[in-house]
């Protein structure tokens, strides 16, 4: 499954976000390293979901619908604050870094108020400048892929260049329990533009500069910023846009009040949503009702929470994945069991008919003759490349 890491520096909200993208229950504190062990959940990506578009009922398997919108399932982890120095071990950074290893996408997690110092301890609104923390997260995260690469760099590269073996794939072997692929390094060579030929001539500042294109490349950094409800929090969030950093503004609290009160049919909300109506006034205290007004006007102001318009975001622009949808009837659009709809896939853009085989089952993508778009019927070569919400079916030799 998909995964997406939540990092950021102590007490800025990561967990309160976590819990709020999956209603678990994990401990929440007002200081540093409440998380020590990282908080593994699950939480969804929104999708239009095509039995809308069919006027029939959808019967999910491995994700769910609701009113129409497909919600297909990724995991997320919440590892522990990390403070400057991380990847040398500071603040146990080297176990929390670990945790790390297979996210596909890292949302970072600010306080936009400005209300906690570099450390993550409270300080008054506005006091602190959250952009450094934007550049000491990347800085570690760039130096810990660093550490691994440059591990026995000069044999590496000297094995490398005398035995004429294939860069790209080499070094992706070296990461890849970072999730780094071949087409990440690739893309990090392109950009970097250091000399391919002859790595064991590599400088300090061609090394860093590699590594920060890898890490850009394989673990992109979208950043959350947190208590955006905060009015010291408007202007950094403009400075920090103005930078040109990929940011959503976010109050992961407001989201899980809104969540859990859905939950107790207090409210009609669905994550997302740029409001909410309450459904039993008279159940509420005055307290309760003030937070919800508070709440309403936060939305008011940024359209919505911030929560999954974060991990939407993630996910589809980012990672640039798109929804598939595999039938084994495109007619009733069901599968073998009759039931309809049963599963999204997440699959990158580009993704071909017989690549989507191989994501479904091996033998598929061994056995493939052919694909049929359930919506215009029309059989499908292996090359042809899928679009978002397509329904498919499979056809091979072997069968689904």
């Amino acid at each position: 499954m998909l995964e997406l890491g939540l990092v950021g520096k102590p007490n800025t909200g990561k967990t309160t976000f976590f819990n709020a993208a999956t209603l678990a229950n994990a401990p929440v504190a007002g200081y540093p390293f409440t998380t020590i062990d990282a908080n593994v959940g699950v939480t969804y990506v929104r999708s239009r979901c095509p039995c809308r578009e069919f006027k029939i009922r959808c019967n999910p398997q491995n994700s769910r619908c609701v009113d129409g919108v497909r919600h297909v399932p990724v995991r997320i982890i919440d590892v522990a604050g990390l403070v400057e120095g991380a990847h040398a071990g500071r603040g146990l950074g080297n176990r929390f870094l670990d945790n790390l290893r297979m996210a596909s996408v890292l949302i970072h997690i600010i306080d936009a108020s400005g209300s906690t110092d570099g450390e993550g301890k409270p300080c008054p609104a506005g006091e602190h400048d959250p952009m450094k923390d934007i550049d000491f997260l990347e800085t570690e995260i760039t130096m810990w892929f660093r550490g691994i690469l440059a591990r026995d760099w000069q044999r590496f590269a000297r094995r490398a260049k005398y035995e004429k073996l294939d860069l790209v794939r080499e070094i992706a072997e070296r990461m890849s329990g970072l999730g780094v692929k071949e087409s990440h390094v690739a893309e990090a060579f392109r950009r970097a533009a250091v000399d391919r030929a002859d790595p064991e001539r590599w400088s300090d500042e061609d090394m860093l500069k590699f590594v920060s294109e890898l890490r850009r490349c394989s673990k992109p950094i979208i950043i959350a910023a947190n208590k955006c409800d905060v009015p010291e929090a408007e202007r950094n969030i403009s400075l920090i846009r103005d930078r040109g950093y990929t940011v959503i503004p976010t109050c992961s609290e407001a989201e899980l009040i809104l969540r859990r009160a859905a939950e107790k049919s207090l409210v009609r909300y669905n994550p997302g949503d740029g409001g909410f109506s309450v459904l039993r006034a008279e159940s509420l205290s005055e307290q309760q009702k003030n937070a919800l007004d508070k709440i309403s006007a936060v939305m008011k102001k940024w359209g919505s929470t911030g929560v999954q318009q974060v991990i939407d975001k993630a996910v589809y622009e980012m990672l640039k994945l798109i929804v598939v949808y595999p039938v084994d009837d495109e007619v009733k659009l069901t599968d073998k069991k009759g039931n309809v709809l049963p599963d999204a896939f997440l699959v990158p853009q580009g993704t071909t008919a017989r690549e989507f085989a191989y994501l479904i089952h091996s033998d598929l993508g061994d056995s493939f003759l052919h694909a049929v778009d359930a919506r215009t019927k029309r059989r499908l070569g292996e090359d042809h490349v899928l679009k978002d919400g397509d329904i498919i079916r499979i056809v091979s030799t072997k069968g689904r």
